[in-house]
């Protein structure tokens, strides 16, 4: 009886069997690779081309192609072997040009970014390889980031000392994010909304009837979350100065706090001063400029707008404010505090990567 073709002993390393066992398992490499592991396991444990076929239902030539791939290579002859395609049709110098001509020079027609079409037509390059292009180095021309660099002098005080609040905060003290959320609008849609059913979203009409604005006065209580509101008709330092009474008899007397507000000029009236400085246990705490990210009752009024006010129809100012106190009287029943977790050097950091990004830009 004849006698088959010799076969390479194959023999593994302690780390090879290992690694081959961990392809084998593995649930996220390709599947033909944890295959061939597979494969090459079986055949290192003494089975015959034919066994090993018949175990992973293969044949006994594809068993002797991977058993000897990897006698010659171990486990890089694993791997497939790059196969030859059609050449490059467009060179890095071409690839150079579009991206620098994105990133540095506007189109001619006038529009104040390119797209994959304008940039298409204007290279010469397919939009699908101009969008691949696009993709691959991370360039977005359609899309902007709004931003707003702080231009006060005391900068980093400020920030050390709202954030040293919102992490360490004193020990038998308030501290309260105060802030107002102006012109609020009570619009009324000239028709009534269509419900929401299944299948399609709710409806509103895109015109509506305006019956005036108020402003929201908010404090937030960073221990416990809970909130103080007051609707009011005008904005201005008589307001302030009754929604800090409004404070001040709903705190217990004598207690510490400290309030963290912007730089609206309401805040900084000679009469508000005169106020605060007759109550020593009282600290105010300004963010910087341009900085009202810092102050945490924004959080609330992203959600109360987000919630009560955007997709509400309201038939008057009265209405609005009814509405208004009720979603806070309910949002303090169950209220969580927000949570304030970056430190002031990780903002510095961040500001410092964001100027050294925009360095020569005019900024």
């Amino acid at each position: 009886m004849g006698m088959g073709r010799p076969k390479a002993e194959l023999i593994l390393s302690t780390a090879e069997h290992a690694q081959l066992t961990s392809f084998a398992r593995s649930r996220s490499m390709p599947a033909a690779l944890s295959l061939r592991a597979r494969i090459v396991l079986a055949c290192a444990a003494g089975q015959a081309n034919s066994e090993v076929a018949q175990r992973f239902e293969s044949t006994n030539s594809t068993v002797g192609k991977w058993r000897r791939r990897f006698v010659k290579d171990r486990i890089s002859g694993l791997y497939d072997e790059v196969r030859p395609g059609k050449p490059r049709s467009i060179d890095d110098e071409r690839i150079a040009a579009l991206i620098h001509k994105t990133l540095h020079k506007k189109p001619k027609d006038g529009s104040t970014h390119w797209s994959v079409r304008t940039a298409a037509a204007d290279s010469g390059i397919s939009k699908s390889s101009v969008q691949r292009y696009f993709q691959l180095f991370g360039l977005k021309p359609h899309r902007t980031k709004s931003f707003k660099l702080s231009t006060d002098a005391f900068f980093i005080e400020k920030l050390r000392a709202v954030v040293g609040l919102y992490l360490n905060p004193p020990d038998n003290a308030l501290v309260l994010c105060v802030d107002e959320k102006s012109q609020c609008q009570a619009l009324e849609r000239t028709q009534p909304m269509l419900p929401l059913g299944l299948g399609y979203v709710e409806g509103v009409t895109h015109d509506y009837k305006r019956h005036g604005t108020t402003t929201l006065f908010a404090a937030l209580d960073m221990q416990n979350g809970t909130v103080l509101a007051d609707c009011k008709p005008r904005h201005r330092h008589q307001e302030f100065l009754a929604f800090l009474r409004s404070i001040e008899a709903n705190v217990p007397a004598q207690m510490d706090i400290h309030l963290i507000v912007d730089n609206y000029s309401t805040h900084k009236h000679a009469k508000v001063k005169a106020w605060l400085a007759r109550r020593p246990h009282w600290h105010i705490h300004f963010t910087p400029t341009y900085s009202s990210w810092l102050n945490m009752v924004e959080r609330f009024f992203a959600l109360i707008t987000e919630k009560a006010i955007r997709r509400g129809s309201f038939s008057s100012v009265k209405d609005l404010v009814h509405k208004i106190d009720h979603f806070v009287s309910q949002y303090n029943k169950n209220c969580s505090p927000f949570t304030w977790t970056a430190t002031a050097d990780s903002i510095l950091e961040k500001l410092d990567r964001l100027t050294s990004r925009i360095s020569g830009t005019g900024h």
